[in-house]
């Protein structure tokens, strides 16, 4: 920033121009010994969804072997993906959580 002669702060063209931050997809990934209401519960805990939400996502994963879960920013994808895996390590249970840049 430069300031005027009066110490006042001017902002140039190209500093004004912000982008907004990368978006970022949690994905929950199907295998053979996850409980499906363990992976609804998750859903509804860690993501806040509805429970008829929550059953659809699971119910993808479970057919197409992937699901997106929600898109945040960077830190926030990272910490739902770490209560995600956190929560299934507890569990015993070898779900598997991706943050994907969308």
């Amino acid at each position: 920033m430069r300031t005027s002669g009066q110490g006042t702060p001017q902002v140039k063209d190209a500093d004004a121009k912000l982008t907004p931050p990368k978006k970022y997809g949690v994905f929950l990934v199907n295998d053979d010994y996850t409980p499906m209401d363990f992976v609804v519960k998750i859903l509804t805990e860690v993501f806040l969804l509805a429970e008829n939400r929550a059953v659809a996502i699971m119910l993808m994963v479970h057919h197409e072997g992937k699901g997106l879960c929600g898109v945040y920013t960077r830190d926030i994808a990272e910490t739902k993906k770490q209560q995600v895996m956190q929560r299934a390590r507890r569990e015993e249970y070898p779900l598997m959580c991706t943050v994907e840049e969308v």
